[in-house]
């Protein structure tokens, strides 16, 4: 099993790493702002649940088919941008008020919030690159269960990014609750995040492989 000393670079890494903005942390601070506290965590439960789809892929070899086929990672790219560009343009038109109180999402409307962040998260192809580069960094050959480890130390990199993001949430709908109600804002609110939305399509479907 990995060393004691390479655990403690694992760990820092790891946490570096989750904690440096992106795509799936603002997603969730973004649907954290729109409908509260629940829907954020939802949300963060989302993209990482579509991490362990990343880390599967790359446990077992798949995440190389992206890695070196343009195609595919091009149509895994663009369908990611595509999705994201529709989320921000459905919240560009929406006309409900904002309220981080009123607005929580029903049993439905919390699947769909869940459903969202793991399709953002598993149209993006750069985590499954990212696992595919990181985690054979750490695993131990001669300890043999070499698929095993992958899964453990990508667990652990979900299990941080998981309660980093919860810590936004909270602090997110600490300071966004007391703005809640405002019809004005609310307007203004769906404007932002819808721009968000459509600003990380843009992004994703411009980046290189």
């Amino acid at each position: 099993m990995i060393s004691g000393h390479d655990l403690l670079i694992f760990l820092g890494a790891s946490i570096l790493l989750d904690i440096s903005p992106g795509p799936d942390t603002l997603y969730v601070l973004t649907r954290t702002v729109a409908q509260g506290r629940r829907a954020g965590i939802l949300s963060s439960v989302g993209v990482c649940s579509g991490a362990l789809v990343h880390v599967s892929a790359a446990a077992f070899g798949l995440s190389v088919v992206l890695a070196t086929s343009a195609v595919a990672f091009s149509v895994v790219k663009y369908a990611g941008a595509a999705y994201l560009v529709y989320l921000g343009i459905r919240t560009l038109r929406a006309r409900e008020t904002l309220s981080v109180e009123t607005s929580r999402p029903t049993a439905a409307g919390g699947w769909k919030v869940f459903r969202d962040g793991i399709v953002i998260d598993v149209l993006n192809p750069k985590p499954a690159l990212f696992f595919m580069a990181f985690l054979p960094q750490f695993v131990n050959p001669a300890a043999g269960h070499a698929i095993l480890q992958f899964f453990a130390l990508g667990l652990i990199v979900i299990a941080i990014a998981l309660v980093w993001e919860i810590l936004l949430v909270v602090f997110a709908h600490a300071v966004t609750r007391r703005l809640s109600g405002s019809r004005r804002l609310s307007r203004w609110l769906n404007r932002v995040l819808g721009g968000v939305f459509v600003g990380l399509g843009v992004r994703l479907a411009l980046e290189k492989s």
